[in-house]
């Protein structure tokens, strides 16, 4: 660890992992047409769909942590390069389902390969994936992203 990590805050350092992974994802999809936020799309859509959902939109920002509108906008564009394809939910006509096309399927289960990669790398100091250490991590990582976060009720309450 640096000197400059070994002071830092945990939320700084989530905040320095989550940009190197970000970094390192959007280089290692980039062959394949894709950036960081499509592949989120489009593995999550892929998981989804292996588990026989055909996602609202709605649905797979939940799942994602990606804003709906922001789902929305990538959908399209995945759509339009012929990765996605829309259509209306028949149970909610406001609501437009997501599935892969073969092509996005191909792409996706490629992506998946290169990132598994980099997951690799980056939990090998850990002892690898399947090390106690990961699953740890793992485990305390999901404790963290299940911990509501509401930015305005310590700040009301220092106003009190």
């Amino acid at each position: 660890m640096s000197s400059a990590t070994e002071r830092a805050t945990a939320g700084f350092l989530v905040w320095r992992l989550s940009m190197k992974w970000r970094v390192a994802v959007d280089r290692a999809v980039a062959p394949l047409g894709l950036t960081h936020a499509q592949y989120a799309l489009m593995a999550s859509l892929h998981g989804m769909g292996r588990s026989g959902l055909r996602p609202s939109q709605r649905q797979l920002a939940d799942t994602t942590g990606l804003e709906p509108l922001y789902v929305s906008k990538l959908a399209r564009a995945l759509e339009a390069a012929g990765l996605v394809a829309r259509s209306r939910d028949p149970n909610d006509p406001r609501a437009m389902q997501l599935t892969l096309t073969e092509q996005g399927r191909d792409v996706t289960r490629r992506a998946i390969k290169v990132v598994q990669g980099l997951l690799d790398q980056l939990l090998e100091p850990l002892g690898g994936q399947d090390s106690p250490r990961a699953r740890q991590f793992t485990s305390e990582l999901a404790t963290l992203l299940d911990t509501p976060l509401d930015p305005h009720t310590e700040h009301d309450e220092e106003q009190s």
